[in-house]
C-alpha cells in the first residue's frame, strides 16, 4: 500500500485484483491458477478457519488478550486498508504493510516478493511482519500522533494474527515463556523438561503395551521393550535437536507405524506358531523397519524430500494424520467394555482434566491440562487397586493365574475375563524386573528381512515424513524466528530415518519419528527451548537403565491402556485436522477434499478387511485385531503371493488411502495458494543473511560448513 489517500489508490486491475502493482510472474502451477475465494464471495474464512472481519476505524490496540489466548490488533484509523491488502491469518499470502514515506512501485513489488517467501505477518513465526527486521514498523504499531492505545472491547471486531485456540497456539513473542534459543536457568530447564515428557507419557509407553501382547510376549517382554523405547527415544531426541531440524521435538514410537506393525504381527505365516513367538515376530519387524528407515534416510539426505514438499500441504497433512487416529476405533472402546467401571472412569477423568478443568492454574501452571494423562492414570489405578483389595473381583474357587484353557468350572469360566481385565495384580512384571538393565542392539536376535514386509514399511515411512512436515511447520511458528528452510526440513527427515534404523537395531517394534502430540505440548506448556528437551531426553536414558521403571509401566492394566488410547487417538485425529488452520477451512474445495479423503479412508479399508470373512468364521485372533489379518483373505488374489500381501495390507490401511486421495485431489483440483494453505518455507539465501534464523537451525560444532555445498542438508 503506497498511500492512504483514496485518490491515489491503484485502480482495480484484471481478475483477481492485484495488491499494489502488476502481479509477479507465476512461478508454479498453483500460482497460475490464481483462484482466491476471499474475492469470489465463496468464503472469507482465514487460513486458521476463523472469519477475518474488516476492522472498523478506531484507535490502535496491539495488547494480547491473555484470557482469549490470541493477539488482538486493531489498525490505526489513518491507515485504511484496500481490499487487496486485507490482513490474513498466517502470512501465506499478502501481508499488512504500513505506509512509508517515499514508497514507490519497486518497493511495493519488493514487499510482495518478501510476502511470497513467507517473511510477513506470521510466515516468520514472530507475528510482527518485520521479516528480516528491515521493515519500517511492525503491524498494528500505533502512530505517535494518535491517541494512546486502549484495550479493545471483547465484542469489537478484531483481526486475529494467528487464529488459534486459547490453549497456546499463538504468536510466540506474546505467549511463549521460553523460545528456541533462550537460556533459562537450570531449575526451569529441569522442571519444564520433566513436565514436557510427562505430558506426552501416553505417546511414549502405550505402543509397547499394545504390540508386545499381540506378539505373544509376556509381561517381562513388555517391560524390556518399554525400557528399550525409553532409551532409543532419549538418544534419537538428542540426535534430532543437535543434527536434525534442531526444533524442540521429541522422537519416539509413532502411531503411524502401529497399524502396519499389527498387520505384520497377524500375518498368516505367524498364526500357526505354538508357544512364545515374540522374538521371532520381533526379528521380522526389525528387518522391515531397518529397510524402511534406510529408505527414509535416503529420501531426506538425497534431496528427494524437497521435491515431495511441493505436493505436501495442510489439506494433505490434515486428513492423513486424522485417519491414523480414527483407524483404531475397533481397538478402543471394545476393550474398555471388558471392565466398564475402570475404563469409563479413566476416560471421564482424562476428559474432565483436559477440558473442564483445563483453565485452573496452580503456581502459574495449568496442572490438569498438562498432566491430564498421568493424573487420570494414577487416580484410576488407585481406584482399581482399592476394588481389587476389597475383593470386588475375587470369586470363590477361581484363580486368575490359571490359564483359561485349564479352567474346568463353568462358574470360573464366566468370570475369568472380568478377573483378567479388572484386577491390578495379574501382572508380575514389577516383581520380576531387575533393578538395572542396559538395552543393547540386536537383543532379540539377528533381524530377518522379507521384501514384502519391508515394502509395506517403506510406504509407511513416507506417511511418517508427511506427519513430520506438518509438525516442523507448526512448531517453528511457535518457537523459532521463521519456518525452516527446505534444506533443514530434508535433513530432519533424513535424521528421522537414521533414528528409525536405531529403533530397528534395538528392537522397539516400531519406527522412530516426531511425535505429533509434541506440538500441542509445546503450546500448552509454553516451553520451546531445546535445552529443556535435551535434559528430558537424558532423564529418559537414565530411567531406561532402571529395569523397575519398565516393569512398573508394563504392569498397567490392559483396560486402562485401552481407555488412555481412546483419548490419545482422538486427540491425534484432532491434531491432524488442526493443520487446516493454515488453509481456507471454509472453502468448499477443501471441505470436499478433506471429507472425501476421510470417508474413503474408512470405507475402502473396511471393504478389504471384511472381504472373504463370513459371519460364522471362527478367527483365532481377538475381534479388535481382525482388521489387521487382511493379508490372508483380501480381494487382491493374483498368482504372486508377495504382491497379494503388499496390496491387501496397504489398501486396508486407513492412512494410506487418506494420503492417496488427499495428495491427488489437492494437487489436481485448481486452487490458489491462500486457499490451499501452501506451507511457506524460508528461503536459504534469506536465512543465511538473517543471524536469528542461522542460529536457530544451523548445525553445531561448525558441522554445517562441511555441508554448505549440499543445499538440501545445510541451511
Amino acid at each position: 500500500m503506497s498511500s492512504s489517500d483514496p485518490k491515489t489508490r491503484p485502480k482495480p486491475g484484471p481478475w483477481p485484483p492485484a495488491p499494489d502493482s502488476a502481479p509477479l510472474p507465476p512461478s508454479t502451477w498453483a500460482k497460475r491458477t490464481g483462484f482466491r475465494p476471499k474475492f469470489s464471495g465463496e468464503t472469507n474464512a482465514s487460513d486458521s478457519g476463523q472469519i477475518t472481519l474488516t476492522p472498523k476505524t478506531r484507535e490502535p490496540d496491539n495488547q494480547p488478550d491473555l484470557e482469549a489466548g490470541r493477539t488482538r490488533i486493531t489498525p490505526p484509523p489513518a491507515l485504511p486498508l484496500p481490499p487487496a491488502a486485507q490482513p490474513v491469518a498466517n502470512g501465506e499470502s499478502e501481508k499488512v504493510v504500513p505506509a512509508a514515506a517515499g514508497s514507490n512501485k519497486d518497493q511495493s513489488v519488493k514487499r510482495r516478493k518478501e510476502s511470497d517467501k513467507g517473511l510477513g505477518l506470521n510466515g516468520n513465526g514472530n507475528g510482527n511482519g518485520n521479516g528480516n527486521g528491515n521493515r519500517s514498523a511492525p503491524v498494528g504499531q500505533p502512530d505517535p500522533n494518535q491517541h494512546p492505545p486502549r484495550r479493545a472491547a471483547r465484542n469489537e471486531d478484531v483481526v486475529v494474527i494467528d487464529g488459534v485456540d486459547g490453549d497456546g497456539f499463538v504468536a510466540r513473542h506474546s505467549h511463549m515463556k521460553y523460545n528456541l534459543r533462550d537460556t533459562p536457568g537450570l531449575v526451569p530447564i529441569g522442571l519444564y523438561g520433566f513436565q514436557h515428557y510427562l505430558s506426552i507419557l501416553g505417546s511414549l509407553i502405550l505402543i509397547p503395551l499394545v504390540i508386545v501382547p499381540a506378539m505373544g510376549g509376556d509381561h517381562e517382554d513388555t517391560s524390556r521393550v518399554v525400557s528399550t523405547v525409553l532409551f532409543v527415544s532419549g538418544v534419537t531426541t538428542l540426535l534430532h535437536t543437535s543434527f536434525g531440524s534442531r526444533l524442540p521435538l521429541i522422537q519416539g514410537p509413532s502411531f503411524v507405524y502401529l497399524a502396519p506393525a499389527l498387520a505384520i504381527i497377524n500375518s498368516p505365516e505367524f498364526q500357526g506358531f505354538n508357544g512364545n513367538n515374540f522374538k521371532h515376530i520381533m526379528k521380522q519387524l526389525q528387518g522391515a523397519i531397518i529397510i524402511a528407515s534406510v529408505f527414509q534416510a535416503l529420501l531426506g539426505y538425497s534431496g528427494l524430500m524437497s521435491l515431495l514438499l511441493r505436493f505436501i500441504n495442510p489439506v494433505v497433512v490434515a486428513p492423513t494424520i486424522a485417519a491414523v487416529g480414527l483407524s483404531f476405533y475397533s481397538y478402543g472402546f471394545p476393550l474398555v467394555g471388558s471392565c466398564l467401571e475402570i475404563g469409563v472412569l479413566q476416560i471421564v477423568l482424562v476428559i474432565s482434566f483436559s477440558l473442564y478443568l483445563r483453565k485452573i492454574s496452580v503456581f502459574g501452571h495449568r496442572i490438569f491440562l498438562i498432566y491430564a494423562v498421568p493424573l487420570g492414570l494414577a487416580i484410576t489405578w488407585a481406584a482399581a487397586f482399592l476394588l481389587t483389595e476389597a475383593g470386588a473381583y475375587s470369586y470363590k474357587g477361581c484363580d486368575v493365574n490359571v490359564p483359561a484353557s485349564n479352567i474346568i468350572s463353568e462358574h470360573c469360566r464366566a468370570h475369568v475375563a472380568r478377573m483378567k481385565h479388572c484386577r491390578v495384580d495379574t501382572s508380575h512384571a514389577l516383581k520380576s524386573s531387575p533393578w538395572f538393565r542396559f538395552p543393547y542392539p540386536l537383543q532379540w536376535g539377528t533381524p530377518v528381512f522379507h521384501w514384502k514386509m519391508a515394502l509395506v514399511m517403506c510406504v509407511v515411512s513416507i506417511i511418517s515424513s508427511v506427519d513430520s512436515v506438518g509438525s516442523y511447520h507448526a512448531s517453528s511458528l511457535l518457537v523459532a524466528a521463521r519456518p525452516p528452510t527446505p534444506g533443514v526440513l530434508t535433513r530432519g527427515i533424513g535424521l528421522e530415518g537414521v533414528s528409525s534404523v536405531l529403533a530397528g537395531l534395538w528392537g522397539t517394534g516400531t519406527g522412530s519419528t516426531t511425535l505429533t502430540e509434541n506440538v500441542h505440548t509445546i503450546a500448552v506448556t509454553k516451553m520451546g527451548n531445546r535445552r529443556a528437551i535435551e535434559v528430558g531426553a537424558c532423564v529418559l536414558i537414565v530411567l531406561s537403565l532402571v529395569g523397575k521403571v519398565g516393569g512398573f509401566i508394563a504392569s498397567i492394566p490392559e483396560v486402562m491402556v485401552a481407555a488412555l488410547l481412546c483419548f490419545m487417538w482422538g486427540m491425534l485425529a484432532a491434531l491432524g485436522l488442526s493443520n487446516l488452520r493454515y488453509s481456507e477451512a471454509g472453502s468448499s474445495r477443501n471441505i470436499i477434499i478433506v471429507g472425501l479423503s476421510l470417508f474413503f479412508s474408512l470405507s475402502i479399508p473396511a471393504y478389504f478387511q471384511q472381504y472373504g470373512i463370513s459371519p460364522n468364521t471362527n478367527l483365532s485372533v481377538p475381534s479388535y485385531f481382525q482388521p489387521y489379518i487382511v493379508a490372508s483373505h483380501g480381494p487382491v488374489r493374483s498368482k504372486y503371493g508377495g504382491v497379494n500381501y503388499v496390496m491387501n495390507t496397504l489398501l486396508s490401511s486407513n492412512m494410506v488411502i487418506a494420503f492417496l486421495f488427499a495428495v491427488i485431489l489437492d494437487n489436481t483440483v485448481p486452487g490458489g495458494r491462500l486457499e490451499r494453505g501452501v506451507y511457506e518455507w524460508s528461503e536459504p539465501e534469506a536465512a543465511r543473511r538473517d543471524p536469528d534464523v542461522a542460529k536457530d537451525y544451523e548445525l553445531p560444532f561448525r558441522v554445517g560448513k562441511v555441508f554448505r555445498w549440499v543445499k538440501w542438508v545445510g541451511l
